[in-house]
C-alpha cells in the first residue's frame, strides 16, 4: 500500500493511518464508473459566458463585522480590525491548468489590487476551486499573511509558496489570529484531492471565528448527511452571529449529495447551528455541476418560504455584495 504524502499522524476517529473520513457519514468516494455514469447522462444546464458585478472597494480595516464577496469560496471578512480571506482564488479558471477546467463567469468581486491588507487566509480543503496556488503566491507576495489550513495541506502549499507562514490544525484545534482572535477548526462532511491517487489524504474542514465582536461560522464544503456534525458544532460553540453556508454545485443529486448541500439543506445547516444570520456562497462563479446558474436562489427563495423564515436571514452573496452586520433578533 502506498503511503501518505501529506500526512503522518496518529490514528483519530477520523484518520485510519492512510486516509481521513468523516464518522458515521455517507461515503463521498465515487468510482470511474460513476464519474463516467454522470458524463455520459448529464443533462449541463447552459451558463452564460459572463455576467456583469460591480466590484467592491473594501475599507482598509473594520471593527464591525464586515464580509464581502469575491467570488465562489472567497470571501473577505473584515471585523475587529483583522482581515481574513477565506479560499482565496482570483484565478481565471478552478484548474490544475489555466487552459483549461471551469472558467469564471463574473469578474472577482475585489480586483486583486484593491484588497486591504491581508493578515490571515483560511483555507479549508485542497480542491481547485478552493487552493489556488497562484493565487496563494500572490497574497505571499503582496501580504504575507497567515496561513491556516487543515492537516496534510501543508504540503501542497509549501511546493509552490515555500517561505509562507503556515499553521495547520486537526478538527476543533483552535488556532491563534491576530489582534486576539481565534480561528477552530470545524467538521465537514467532504474530501480531499489533487491528484488521481490521494483521495483524501489531507484534511477538510470549516473555521468557526471567535472575537469580541461576533462569532463567525464559514462551513467550507459540506454535504449534509444525518446533520450531526452541524449538530455537534451548536452543541460545542454555540450558535454563531453569522453562517456562511454553501449552496450551490449539488446536482446531480445521487452522485454530489454526500459531498455537497442543496439550498433546502443549507436551510436545515442554518436551522440546525442556529445562526442569526446565513450568507450563502458556492454559487454563480465557476460551473462545476449540472443546475442552472440562478437556481440555487429559486431554490433558497423556495425553502426558506416553506419554513416562515424572513429571507433577509439567509441572503446568497454575489460578487461584490457587501454584508454589514445587524443584529437580528431570533424569533
Amino acid at each position: 500500500m502506498r503511503g501518505n504524502r501529506y500526512y503522518n499522524g496518529p490514528v483519530s476517529d477520523h484518520f485510519d493511518g492512510l486516509r481521513f473520513h468523516s464518522p458515521g457519514q455517507p461515503t463521498t468516494d465515487k468510482s470511474l464508473g460513476d464519474l463516467l455514469r454522470w458524463q455520459w447522462s448529464a443533462k449541463r444546464a447552459k451558463w452564460p459566458k459572463e455576467v456583469a458585478i460591480t466590484p467592491a472597494v473594501p475599507p482598509e480595516r473594520s471593527t464591525a463585522p464586515r464580509i464581502t464577496m469575491v467570488g465562489h469560496a472567497t470571501m473577505l471578512i473584515q471585523l475587529a480590525g483583522v482581515n481574513l480571506l477565506t479560499d482565496p482564488v482570483w484565478s481565471n479558471r478552478a484548474s490544475p491548468v489555466q487552459f483549461a477546467g471551469p472558467r469564471r463567469v463574473t469578474a472577482p468581486g475585489i480586483a486583486f489590487d484593491d484588497l486591504p491588507p491581508i493578515d490571515a487566509v483560511l483555507l479549508s480543503h485542497n480542491h481547485y476551486d478552493h487552493l489556488d496556488l497562484a493565487t496563494l503566491r500572490r497574497l505571499h507576495a503582496a501580504h504575507a499573511p497567515l496561513m491556516v489550513m487543515p492537516l496534510g495541506t501543508e504540503v501542497t502549499l509549501r511546493g509552490a509558496v515555500p517561505e509562507a507562514r503556515v499553521v495547520q490544525g486537526d478538527w476543533e484545534q483552535a488556532i491563534a489570529l491576530p489582534a486576539g482572535l481565534k480561528a477552530h477548526l470545524t467538521p465537514s462532511n467532504h474530501w480531499s484531492s489533487r491528484g488521481l491517487r490521494d483521495r483524501r489524504m489531507a484534511l477538510w474542514c470549516g473555521y468557526w471565528i471567535e472575537t469580541p465582536e461576533a462569532q463567525i461560522w464559514f462551513s467550507g464544503d459540506t454535504g449534509y448527511g444525518d446533520g450531526a456534525v452541524f449538530r455537534g458544532i451548536r452543541a460545542h460553540h454555540g450558535a454563531p452571529d453569522i453562517a456562511l453556508i454553501p449552496i450551490g454545485a449539488y446536482a446531480p443529486r445521487w452522485f454530489m449529495r454526500s459531498q455537497h448541500v442543496n439550498p433546502e439543506e443549507a436551510v436545515q445547516i442554518f436551522e440546525d447551528v442556529g445562526a442569526a444570520q446565513a450568507l450563502g456562497f458556492h454559487w454563480g462563479t465557476f460551473q462545476l455541476t449540472d443546475e442552472a446558474r440562478e437556481e440555487p436562489l429559486e431554490l433558497l427563495a423556495t425553502a426558506l418560504a416553506g419554513r416562515a423564515i424572513d429571507p433577509k436571514r439567509f441572503v446568497a452573496l454575489a460578487p461584490g455584495d457587501v454584508h454589514q452586520h445587524e443584529e437580528h433578533p431570533l424569533p
